[in-house]
């Protein structure tokens, strides 16, 4: 019972769940948000990990709740989907390749590595690989294996994945999340995916910082 207490409250199984969270806030926002519990979640594990972090969840949910669900989707369509052309592409490849087409280099290369980390994509999600929901969760994944191999003391399976993990945030989400994020802000109409940006924003941030990537 002691050793279940001690895991909920380890920071790092902390960084795997708030990272599951923020993955979340990029699918179509849904009335699920709220009756799923995801905001007072978000908040909790922001709060066992670090202050800064917890301040900037803390808004979120209200203002979800707040705004009209119509209103939501709109603003989501506008960032992320068009009609045109998106003012926030959620796609790596289109911020580290500079250009507008897509399933460049750079997405194979993210493939790649999850290939090598064997996280595979949901069938039923029809968006390109290097989506920013994708890429965050395979960063939860690699987080949830590196908790996982210190917890069984597997030093080797530790070493394996901290390699992974500093490769896929130096050379892929973390490059580009900073402009992304950057461009959710500036185009955003609502105040809950600009609060769902610099949370985003911080939180790779410090789970690099925290690898060393």
């Amino acid at each position: 019972m002691m050793a279940d207490l001690e895991l909920q409250l380890d920071p790092s199984v902390a960084r795997e769940d708030l990272c599951r969270f923020i993955a979340a806030c990029y699918y179509e926002p849904g009335p699920e948000f709220v009756e799923e519990g995801l905001f007072d979640s978000m908040v909790e594990a922001a709060r066992r990990i670090d202050p800064a972090l917890a301040a900037l969840a803390a808004p979120i949910g209200g203002h979800f709740a707040a705004q009209d669900l119509e209103a939501l989707l709109v603003d989501y369509t506008r960032l992320f989907l068009g009609p045109i052309a998106p003012l926030a592409r959620p796609n790596g490849s289109f911020w580290l390749g500079g250009e507008t087409t897509l399933m460049q280099d750079s997405t194979m290369a993210v493939q790649a590595l999850y290939q090598e980390g064997g996280f595979d994509i949901d069938a039923a999600f029809h968006e390109l690989p290097d989506h920013v929901a994708v890429e965050l969760e395979f960063l939860y994944l690699t987080i949830f294996r590196r908790n996982e191999a210190e917890r069984n003391g597997d030093i080797r399976a530790l070493r394996e994945m901290t390699r992974l993990q500093r490769r896929f945030l130096a050379q892929h989400l973390g490059a580009w999340i900073v402009p992304f994020t950057q461009a959710v802000k500036d185009g955003a109409q609502t105040a809950f995916y600009r609060d769902v940006a610099a949370l985003t924003e911080r939180f790779v941030q410090s789970t690099a910082a925290v690898t060393g990537a």
